[in-house]
Parts: structure tokens; C-alpha cells; sequence
């Protein structure tokens, strides 16, 4: 591999409450997740986010989620399909005309947290998350699991896809996100981190919690904003891979 995507969650603070270093971090990253005001985010710091992605060249993408601001989109929510449909419309929509106003285009959606789990392996969640982004833009890409049944769906359904992996969370030997309320679910150690990402980017494999291999094929890889040192993780993950030659780059770009 001689390129690959770097992303992020940000815009994700909420008026006094500060979340992340956005700033920091868009000067690492080449992609941005940015809330849109369901589990965070408030409308002028998505705009200041989305601007200062726009002056870095940082591609925009949607961070869809359930609607939970006190759980942070972390909890599962049983939502019906078209309440589901209709809530990623109206983020993806808010965000264009955020983005429009900056000058730039969104190009993508992640969900978060929860919806991002729930949808990675339930078909009918997964398909009401599809079918918002084929209703408002088409050309949108996906972003999801590597691995996990939701890009073969959105294939399926005419959606472009790109398949993503997580510097800062450790994995079952299933392939699936440890957690987070297990011990270990999130790492912390940075040049651990970075050798993984490292074995990721050459072979297409990640040491799991059990300490097996597993096959992870990924094109994107994600360092949470919200997490303790998440800057530090960033820039070592970007200085591992400059130093072996990778470069990071929007998979839009590419």
C-alpha cells in the first residue's frame, strides 16, 4: 500500500463544552467526520470545523447518528426504518448546506457509534441508513467496517463504499470492534499504535485481543477526536507511514 486515508470525528463540541482538538487535527488527517448535531455539535462549530477542513484541504464527510446527545450516540436505539431514513436525510442535509456556505462539498457519510455498530451487521437498519443517502445524494460514499456485511449491502444497493479501520480500539478475533465497556476496548500506547497501523498497511492485518491475527482490508483508517492523546496517536500514525513511504491521502482523492 502506498497511500492511505486518515480520518477523524470531529466537530463535536457543543457550545461551552469543548471536544477535541479539530484544529490539531485537521492539520494531520485528509479526511473529517463531522457531527452533525445529533450526538454533537452545535451549528456554529460544525461551520468553523467545516471551514477550517475546507483552508486544510480536508475531505468533508457526514457523521450520521442516532438521535442521543446525553449518551453521545453511543446507545442502541430501536428505531423504525423510516424514522431511521428520515433522520440521515436531514444530517446529511443540514451538513451540504453547512458545507455550501464553506465552499465545499460533503463526499461521504460515517455513522457513529451506535447506528455505526447497530447497521455493521442488522440488514434493516443498514438498509434505512442506505436508503436516506441514495435519497438526498447518490454519489455519496460509505464509509463502514472492514469486513462487516453493511458495505457488501450498500454495493448491493448502487452505493460506492470504502472500508475502514480503528488505530485506537483493539478487535475481537471476529473482526469486530472490542467493546468499550471491556478492558483494553481502547488503546492509548502510541507507538504500539502505529506499529499496528504499520502491519495493517503492509500485510492487511491487525493483531486481535486474543493475540491472533486477523485479516482487516481497509482503505481508511480512523484515530477518534474524542479520545485522551487522540492528537498524538494521529501524528504518530502519519510520521510512521511519511517515514516508510506511504502517503496520507483522501480515498476521494485517489
Amino acid at each position: 500500500m502506498t497511500a492511505i486515508d486518515l480520518n477523524s470525528d470531529l466537530g463535536e463540541s457543543y457550545g461551552a463544552w469543548g471536544m477535541g482538538d479539530d484544529a490539531a487535527m485537521l492539520a494531520i488527517v485528509s479526511s473529517a467526520n463531522i457531527a452533525c448535531g445529533f450526538h454533537a455539535g452545535d451549528p456554529l462549530g460544525i461551520l468553523k470545523t467545516v471551514k477550517a477542513a475546507a483552508e486544510r484541504g480536508v475531505s468533508v464527510g457526514a457523521h450520521v447518528s442516532y438521535p442521543d446527545r446525553v449518551g453521545f450516540g453511543r446507545r442502541d436505539m430501536g428505531v423504525t426504518s423510516p424514522e431511521l431514513t428520515a433522520d440521515v436525510i436531514y444530517q446529511i442535509g443540514a451538513l451540504k448546506g453547512v458545507a455550501a456556505a464553506a465552499g465545499v462539498v460533503v463526499g461521504y457519510v460515517k455513522p457513529h457509534g451506535a447506528l455505526y455498530n447497530r447497521i455493521a451487521h442488522d440488514p434493516i437498519q443498514g438498509q434505512a441508513v442506505i436508503d436516506g443517502i441514495k435519497a438526498i445524494d447518490p454519489d455519496l460514499v460509505l464509509m463502514g467496517l472492514a469486513g462487516a456485511p453493511i458495505l457488501k449491502l450498500a454495493h448491493k444497493s448502487g452505493l460506492k463504499t470504502v472500508a475502514e479501520a480503528f488505530a485506537d480500539r483493539a478487535y475481537t478475533a471476529g473482526g469486530e470492534l472490542v467493546s468499550r465497556r471491556e478492558p483494553g476496548a481502547v488503546l492509548h500506547d502510541t507507538t504500539v499504535i502505529a506499529r499496528r497501523m504499520l502491519q495493517l498497511a503492509h500485510e492487511g492485518t491487525i493483531e486481535a485481543i486474543d493475540g491472533s491475527t486477523i485479516k482487516v482490508d481497509a482503505q481508511s483508517i480512523c484515530v477518534h477526536g474524542d479520545s485522551p492523546g487522540a492528537v498524538a496517536i494521529a501524528q504518530a500514525i502519519r510520521q510512521a507511514f511519511e517515514t516508510d513511504g506511504i502517503t496520507v491521502r483522501s480515498f476521494l482523492a485517489a
